[in-house]
């Protein structure tokens, strides 16, 4: 199966597609890359050093991919941080390209806005347009618990408040919603929560919390939780064995001291965990 994955990337570190297209590769997935940016560096390093790419180039990427004799054997498209609203629309139109040649394709969006402490860090157009234009069109949506509460307006604070801001997001499009950081007033100190939703059920998992909050770790979960749904297209499975994978590369990454997400060293992590955790419906 291939995925192709639009995201930003960089040269040193892992986010966005450093973060996403080696794990699913070492999956099993054909990927197919496609940057909207490519820096020296994350932003957390200070300003960038390289070049955003304007929707003119991702367009004329995508007429040269549709040109290929296998492009219907897309099985999704994965997108991350969208630099702006233009070229938020060249991602919109792959999704369409890729859906025409597939209409079985799915669209997994992880709508990279901003982060609890930290705010918004995009563009001030962008929320309104992921909102309006990008969210009816995912069939999964991979949110933070800020960005959704940002979509909706609405509090998510407790594990009823998720609930029904879940089913608001269920009802602008996406039939999947999972929130990567659901941490509520009922989560333990020391623990991480993440819930997934299928409109039917929504599940709960709960990991240990580990000290370190690195780059990229929303981007290795949504490429994960896509890798897994379309293998057993089932969001407790998917939930189990993407944040099961997540909490081995933190834990790899913690006992490494290492600057940045130890994806390599932690490879085993994404096709056999090496601890198992299992939600519950909440």
């Amino acid at each position: 199966m291939s995925i192709l994955s639009i995201q930003s990337h960089v040269v040193y570190g892992h986010v966005g597609n450093a973060a996403a297209v080696f794990p699913l590769q070492r999956m099993g997935f054909e990927v197919w890359p496609l940057h909207t940016v490519q820096f020296a560096a994350h932003t957390g390093y200070g300003p960038p050093k390289g070049r955003v790419f304007d929707a003119a180039m991702i367009d004329d990427v995508m007429e040269g991919l549709a040109a290929r004799p296998d492009f219907s054997t897309c099985e999704a498209v994965l997108s991350g941080y969208l630099g702006s609203v233009d070229s938020a629309g060249a991602v919109l139109r792959a999704v369409k390209r890729v859906k025409h040649a597939n209409a079985e394709a799915l669209y997994c969006c992880d709508p990279v806005m901003g982060d609890e402490g930290k705010g918004f860090y995009v563009k001030p157009d962008m929320p309104d347009f992921i909102r309006e234009y990008i969210i009816p069109r995912a069939d999964i949506l991979t949110p933070n618990l800020f960005e959704l509460e940002a979509l909706t307006g609405l509090s998510a604070r407790s594990p009823a408040e998720i609930k029904t801001v879940i089913q608001k997001i269920h009802a602008m499009g996406p039939r999947i919603v999972l929130v990567t950081s659901a941490i509520t007033d009922e989560t333990p100190r020391g623990s991480f929560d993440m819930i997934v939703s299928d409109g039917l059920s929504i599940y709960r998992l709960r990991t240990p919390r580990l000290d370190l909050v690195p780059n990229g770790a929303g981007d290795l979960t949504a490429s994960l939780f896509l890798g897994r749904y379309l293998v057993d297209h089932d969001v407790a499975k998917a939930l189990s064995q993407a944040a099961s994978s997540v909490y081995g590369v933190l834990k790899k990454t913690k006992y490494l001291n290492a600057p940045e997400l130890a994806l390599i060293a932690a490879q085993d992590e994404f096709q056999s965990p090496a601890q198992i955790f299992s939600p519950e419906v909440l």
